[in-house]
C-alpha cells in the first residue's frame, strides 16, 4: 500500500469548522463497515465514543476500542474496519495549523493514544453544540496537549516487511488461535527457526512469543466486539489458554481491562 495508490478523500461537508484550521466531524457507521485505504490532506485524530474498529497502516494495525484513539498523520494511507458499531468523532486539522507549534513535530508519525479522562470530555465537549470560537479554540489545543502523553502501542500488531516474516506473520493472523510452532513456520516459508525469530525481533521489536500474544489478544478484542453474546471462558478455550485466568491476565496486560468488562462495553 503507498500513498500513490490510495485515494486522497475530501472532508466531508456535514464538517463544522473551527476557527485556525481545525475543523470536526461527527459520523456513525455500522458493524462490517469498511473505509478501503485512503488518506487525507489533513492529520487526524479519530475517536469512537462507542464501538470498536481496527485501523491498518503501513507500518501495522491497531485495535482501537473506545478508551483510545488513533492519530492519522496528513497524506498517510490508511483503512478503517469497524468491528462493532461506531459514533465517530474526528478531528482534522490543517498541516499549517500543526506546523505553528514545534511540539508538534512529534505528531508525525502514527500512534494510538489511551484516551485519558481529560481527553474524553474535551473531546465531547468540542461535538456538543455550542458555536463559543474561543472555547473551542481552547478545547483544541488540550486535546493537542494530552496528544504529547506517552502513546499506548499495547493493541499494535506491527507488520513485518521482510517477505519470509511477512509471510510467517500472514499465516499467525490467518489463524490467530492457533499454536503456532516457530520451527514448523520457519520450514513453511523457507528459513530456520533461528533466522525467522532475529527477523521477528528486528522487525517487530517484538519476540516471536510476544507477538503471537499480542495476534491472540487482537482476535480476542475483535471476536468479543462484533459478538455480544460470546462466551468468555469458551473464548479463552478457543484461543488456546488453559485457563480463563490466564487469558484473563494476558487481556488485562493489553487493554487494561478484564475480556468481562471489555464485552461489557464492546
Amino acid at each position: 500500500m503507498s500513498v500513490a495508490k490510495a485515494p486522497i478523500l475530501p472532508l466531508s461537508d456535514r464538517r463544522r469548522s473551527t476557527a485556525g484550521g481545525v475543523h470536526l466531524l461527527a459520523t456513525r457507521y455500522r458493524k462490517g463497515s469498511r473505509l478501503e485505504p485512503h488518506a487525507h490532506r489533513e492529520a487526524q485524530l479519530v475517536f469512537a465514543t462507542e464501538g470498536t474498529m481496527q485501523v491498518t497502516t503501513p507500518k501495522g494495525r491497531w485495535l482501537v476500542p473506545p478508551d483510545r484513539a488513533v492519530w492519522v498523520p496528513a497524506q498517510l494511507p490508511h483503512a478503517i474496519d469497524v468491528l462493532a458499531d461506531i459514533e465517530m468523532r474526528t478531528l482534522y486539522f490543517d498541516v499549517a495549523w500543526l506546523k505553528r507549534d514545534t511540539r508538534n513535530k512529534n505528531l508525525e508519525t502514527e500512534f494510538v493514544v489511551r484516551v485519558s479522562q481529560l481527553l474524553h470530555q474535551a473531546i465531547l465537549a468540542l461535538f456538543d453544540g455550542r458555536n463559543d470560537s474561543v472555547r473551542s479554540d481552547l478545547l483544541i489545543q488540550l486535546a493537542v496537549l494530552e496528544l504529547h502523553q506517552a502513546e499506548d502501542p499495547t493493541t499494535f500488531i506491527p507488520l513485518p516487511h521482510e517477505p519470509r516474516c511477512r509471510r510467517a506473520a500472514d499465516i499467525v493472523l490467518a489463524d490467530p488461535t492457533g499454536l503456532h510452532e516457530i520451527e514448523t513456520l520457519a520450514r513453511s516459508v523457507g528459513t530456520s527457526a533461528r533466522t525467522l525469530s532475529r527477523l521477528f525481533s528486528a522487525e517487530t521489536q517484538l519476540s516471536f512469543k510476544s507477538w503471537c500474544q499480542r495476534a491472540r489478544i487482537a482476535s480476542a478484542i475483535e471476536r468479543l466486539s462484533m459478538d455480544n453474546n460470546i462466551s468468555v471462558k469458551q473464548l479463552a478455550a478457543d484461543l488456546g489458554y488453559a485457563s480463563f485466568s490466564a487469558f484473563s491476565h494476558a487481556f488485562r496486560q493489553v487493554t487494561g481491562k478484564s475480556p468481562t468488562e471489555f464485552a461489557d462495553k464492546a
